[in-house]
């Protein structure tokens, strides 16, 4: 009988939880101090060409205070979150003619890798909006994920990583019902996956980091929960969909370098690189 195998996220976890911020403003120092308060993770998603000059001022009353490079990479540089993409200028990319569209992508993704001296396979759509042309030339680009704005309230393991919808908004009335619903359902069989987006301006546009704090610590510290960057959820979610299964599914081969593990039969597993198990 062919077994019946779900994915169990590193260490045998069957919960998964990311963040991801827009647009790289001062606010990101506040909220990088919560979320490492917490031993949370997630990704910052920036436009290469938009950080503020050296030496700026800001009126009075501005709320969307995007730091200077210098500041930026300060903040993010060491940090342990992910540095994600943004367009360079934060435009309508769908909108875009297609060759704009790859200008955008491979422009803003090469400035980011000089300016953080890193990797950049991923990011956020400006606006939320995006085409399906919009969507090839990321994958023509190599891209890993780009997310949307959408928000689908539930723990699904994502399927297209290119439309790549998060369960929710911080703001979202529905955010403390989900973060109780996250942590109190019991995983039998596939696991589960929180996403949360924002814009850490608006916390203070509408004062209510406490709000958000109190998530933080309600999340923080269970053993069952891998908190990850969105990065390393797609390559880990990527490996276990890589795994060699023989024709009778009792044979499972991993080619890749890190470990996976899954659940089958009421048991746990891990296989390790290059290892090759029996049911």
């Amino acid at each position: 009988m062919y077994p019946q195998i779900y994915m169990r996220y590193p260490g045998g976890k069957d919960r998964a939880l990311t963040f991801s911020y827009d647009d790289g403003v001062e606010q990101d120092i506040r909220l990088i101090e919560i979320l490492n308060e917490n031993g949370l993770k997630g990704t910052f998603n920036l436009s290469s060409k938009l950080f503020a000059p050296d030496g700026q001022t800001w009126p009075q009353g501005q709320i969307h205070r995007r730091m200077t490079l210098n500041q930026a990479q300060k903040v993010y540089i060491g940090s342990g979150h992910e540095i994600g993409f943004h367009g360079c200028i934060h435009g309508f990319m769908d909108s875009m003619p297609a060759n704009r569209q790859v200008y955008e992508i491979i422009e803003d993704r090469a400035l980011l890798e000089k300016q953080f001296g890193g990797v950049v396979r991923g990011g956020a759509y400006p606006f939320g909006t995006h085409s399906d042309q919009l969507v090839e030339a990321l994958r023509a680009s190599g891209v890993a994920y780009f997310r949307t704005v959408h928000s689908t309230h539930n723990f699904e393991v994502p399927q297209d990583w290119l439309r790549l919808n998060p369960c929710c908004h911080h703001d979202d009335e529905k955010f403390p019902e989900l973060v109780d619903k996250f942590l109190e359902t019991k995983v039998w069989a596939r696991p589960l996956f929180f996403y949360v987006w924002g814009h850490a301006y608006e916390f203070e546009q509408f004062n209510n980091w406490d709000r958000f704090e109190e998530q933080a610590k309600k999340l923080a510290n269970h053993d069952n929960v891998w908190y990850a960057t969105n990065i390393e959820l797609y390559d880990y979610i990527k490996a276990y969909e890589g795994l060699r299964l023989s024709c009778d599914g009792g044979l499972i081969e991993n080619p890749f370098a890190i470990s996976v593990f899954f659940w089958a039969d009421g048991k746990d597993y891990e296989i390790k690189p290059g290892q090759c198990i029996q049911l």
